[in-house]
C-alpha cells in the first residue's frame, strides 16, 4: 500500500463480499421455489426473497464501486483520501440502511417497484452517503493529480448518484412513472456504470500488464465516447410498450444496437493491454477476472442484450426468460467479475501479502462463470419455448410455467455452481495459506 487512507477500502470490500454471499443464497433460495413453488411461501414470499437478492446485488455491487474509489483514488491522485473519517461514516450509513431495508422487507414494508423498493427513509439514507462519498472523492482529487481513470471514474460516479433523485419520483401517471424508474434503472447499468467498468478495468489493466498510461488513456476515451453515445438514447428500447410516442421503438432500436460496441471495446481493450504488456505480474488471479469480465460482460450485455433489443423481436420476447438470460450473464460479467478482479488484486496488498490461494481462487472464477454461462443457455431455451407457446400458440403462462419445470431445475442446478464459486472466492480471499510467505518481490507491497 501506497497511501494509509487505501486501508478503508479493505472494510468496503468485506461488507461487500458478505452481501454477496446473502445475495447468491437469496438467488438459490428464488431459483428453487421456480421448481417447488410452494417452499417456505408463508414464512417468506416470493416477491420478498426476490427483492433481498437483488437489492443484496445492487448494494454490494455499488459498495464495491466505493470501496474501489477509494483504492485507487489515493494512488491515481498521489495524496491521501481527504477524509478517511467520511468514508467510515459512509460505510455505516450504507449498512444500516441496508439492514434497514432487508427488515423492512421481511415485515411486508416496502415501495413496491423492482429494484427501488427500499422505504423512504433508507433513499434518503443513499443519498447522503452518495453525497459524502461524492465530496470526499472529489476533494481528493481537486487536491492531486488529475488522470483519465479518476476523470472517468468521477464522471460515472457522480452520474450514478445525480440520477438516483429519480427514485423519489414516483408519478400516478404509469407511463411517467416506468419513464422515471429507467432513468434510474437502465441509465445506471447502461451508461453511467459502463463509465466505472471503464475507470476500474483501466487502472488493473495498468497495474497488472505494465502498458504505457498513454494507450490506455486513449482507449478509455474511446469506450465512454461509445458509451454515452449509445446507453443514454439507448433507454428508448424500454420505451416500445409503456404507453410511450411510436418513434421510440426506431430510437430505441438503433442506438441499442450501437450498445454492443462500448462491450466489444472494453473486450478488445483488455486482451489487446494483455498482449502489449506481456508483464508477469504475480497475481494471475485478479488479470484472469478482468479478462473474463470483459468477455462475459461482451457476451452478456452485448450479444445477449442485442438478441432480443430490436423492437420486432422484443414485442413478442419481453418479459419472458430471455430477458432473466441476458440480465443474469450481463450483470456477472460487467459488474460482478468487475468487483471480484478488484478485491482480487487490491486484497494482497491490503494485507501485505503474497496473492495467496491463487488456484482456488481461478476455481471459482471457473464455477461461477460455468454455472452463470449454463444457467443464461438454459434461460435462453427456456425463454424461447416460452414466447413461442404463450405469445404465439396463445396458451395461458402458468401452463407454460409449468412445461417449463426441467428448464428450472437445470437452472437451479447452475446457481448451486454458481453459489459453490462464491463461497470458494470469499474464502479464497479471506482464509490466508499456512506457508510462510519470504519477502520479496512477490509481496507486491505496493503495487
Amino acid at each position: 500500500m501506497k497511501y494509509k487512507s487505501q486501508k478503508v477500502a479493505y472494510a468496503y470490500f468485506l461488507a461487500a463480499m458478505g452481501l454477496f454471499a446473502i445475495q447468491v443464497l437469496g438467488g438459490l433460495w428464488a431459483g428453487w421455489i421456480y421448481v417447488a413453488p410452494n417452499f417456505l411461501s408463508e414464512l417468506v414470499p416470493f416477491n420478498i426473497i426476490r427483492m433481498i437478492h437483488t437489492n443484496a446485488l445492487i448494494v454490494w455491487l455499488l459498495l464495491g464501486f466505493f470501496g474501489a474509489a477509494y483504492f485507487l483514488v489515493p494512488e491515481e491522485s498521489e495524496r491521501e483520501l481527504y477524509s478517511v473519517k467520511l468514508a467510515y461514516l459512509q460505510l455505516i450509513i450504507l449498512v444500516v440502511g441496508t439492514l434497514g431495508a432487508v427488515g423492512s422487507y421481511l415485515v411486508g414494508i416496502h415501495g413496491g417497484r423492482e429494484f427501488l423498493e427500499q422505504p423512504l427513509w433508507v433513499k434518503l439514507g443513499i443519498l447522503v452517503a452518495a453525497l459524502i462519498f461524492l465530496f470526499n472523492i472529489s476533494m481528493t482529487v481537486l487536491a492531486g493529480r488529475k488522470t483519465a481513470i479518476t476523470n472517468i471514474l468521477l464522471m460515472g460516479l457522480w452520474l450514478l448518484s445525480l440520477l438516483w433523485i429519480f427514485a423519489f419520483i414516483n408519478p400516478d401517471n404509469l407511463s411517467l412513472d416506468k419513464m422515471y424508474w429507467w432513468f434510474v434503472v437502465h441509465l445506471w447499468v447502461e451508461a453511467t456504470w459502463e463509465l466505472v467498468m471503464a475507470a476500474i478495468l483501466g487502472f488493473l489493466m495498468l497495474k497488472l500488464t505494465g502498458v504505457d498510461r498513454e494507450v490506455i488513456e486513449k482507449w478509455l476515451y474511446v469506450i465512454v465516447a461509445t458509451a454515452l453515445f449509445s446507453g443514454i438514447l439507448g433507454t428508448g428500447h424500454h420505451y416500445f410498450w409503456i404507453g410511450t410516442p411510436s418513434y421510440w421503438q426506431w430510437v430505441g432500436s438503433i442506438f441499442s444496437t450501437f450498445e454492443v460496441a462500448p462491450f466489444f471495446a472494453m473486450m478488445s481493450f483488455a486482451f489487446i493491454m494483455v498482449w502489449k504488456g506481456r508483464k508477469n505480474h504475480p497475481n494471475k488471479a485478479a488479470l484472469l477476472w478482468a479478462l473474463g469480465s470483459a468477455t462475459v460482460a461482451f457476451f452478456g450485455a452485448g450479444v445477449w442484450g442485442f438478441l432480443h433489443t430490436l423492437h420486432g423481436v422484443n414485442f413478442y420476447t419481453h418479459g419472458t426468460q430471455i430477458t432473466a438470460a441476458h440480465g443474469h450473464l450481463a450483470f456477472y460479467g460487467a459488474y460482478v467479475a468487475l468487483n471480484l478482479a478488484m478485491f482480487t488484486y487490491a486484497m494482497p496488498i491490503l494485507r501485505a501479502r503474497a496473492p495467496y490461494n491463487q488456484v482456488l481462487n481461478m476455481a471459482s472464477f471457473w464455477l461461477m462463470t460455468g454455472g452463470m454461462s449454463f444457467m443464461t443457455f438454459t434461460l435462453t431455451f427456456a425463454g424461447t419455448i416460452q414466447t413461442h407457446m404463450q405469445r404465439i400458440v396463445g396458451e395461458y403462462f402458468m401452463e407454460v410455467q409449468d412445461q417449463l419445470s426441467l428448464f428450472f431445475i437445470m437452472r437451479f442446478g447452475a446457481g448451486v455452481a454458481v453459489v459453490l464459486g462464491a463461497l470458494l472466492f470469499i474464502y479464497s480471499q479471506l482464509v490466508i495459506r499456512r506457508e510462510v510467505v519470504e519477502p520479496g518481490p512477490q509481496a507486491v507491497p505496493g503495487e
